[in-house]
């Protein structure tokens, strides 16, 4: 392959980037919501929400992303729902982001200190204020380490879209490599691309724990 060609080739991968970047930040934000209510739902009082909120967790912690996209992608059309390949990429890694993240939202509630729920009461505060305002301000701060770790394992997980004809990094890649025969140029251009996103992604999530960090501190003080 001449220098042209693999400037070509290289930046015929790097059209790819769009859509994995797509993918990343629709399926964390899809799961950062799914998350927060599956966390908070783990944590309440009713029986019944709890049973199907962790019935939404096993089954989507338990069953393989594989599965879930191609059941986005072709099963769904057969009940009505008909998604592009994009967007069943979003809701297959959505889910299952979400299920895990909702682990993370339930472990940070139950971190924070029993002192802190006894000082709600105390200011009758209701279950939900005290919620929103003492709880969940303290518990994101024990949330963003792992939430972190999450949109990076959603980000690598987008290259599984490929499956479904999504033409991101990794679908890029192995179009140049089935055409040039080369593995070497292709799969080392998306690890670099694929870390390049990974350390803006945790460069904000760092900037993101100092921000939230110091609003707890400020409130303690």
């Amino acid at each position: 392959m001449n220098f042209e060609s693999a400037v070509g080739f290289g930046w015929f991968i790097l059209s790819g980037t769009w859509a994995t970047l797509q993918l990343t930040v629709f399926s964390c934000l899809l799961a950062l919501v799914l998350a927060m209510l599956a966390g908070i739902g783990l944590t309440t009082q009713s029986v019944f929400v709890r049973i199907a909120v962790r019935t939404y967790v096993e089954i989507f912690r338990g069953t393989s992303v594989f599965v879930q996209l191609f059941a986005a992608f072709f099963v769904l059309p057969f009940v009505g729902i008909s998604l592009t390949p994009i967007q069943s990429g979003v809701l297959a890694l959505g889910l299952n982001g979400g299920a895990y993240g909702a682990e993370v939202v339930r472990a940070a509630i139950n971190a924070v200190g029993r002192d802190q729920r006894e000082a709600t009461i105390a200011l009758n505060l209701t279950r939900w204020q005290a919620l929103w305002w003492v709880v969940l301000p303290q518990a994101v701060v024990l949330m963003l380490p792992s939430f972190g770790n999450l949109a990076i394992e959603i980000m690598k997980g987008t290259a599984v879209a490929s499956l479904i004809t999504v033409s991101e990094l990794t679908f890029q890649a192995q179009t140049v490599r089935a055409q040039t025969g080369d593995t070497a140029m292709p799969f080392l251009l998306i690890m670099v691309t694929y870390l390049l996103i990974a350390s803006v992604l945790t460069s904000f999530v760092r900037w993101l724990e100092r921000r939230f960090g110091r609003g707890i501190v400020n409130v303690n003080v």
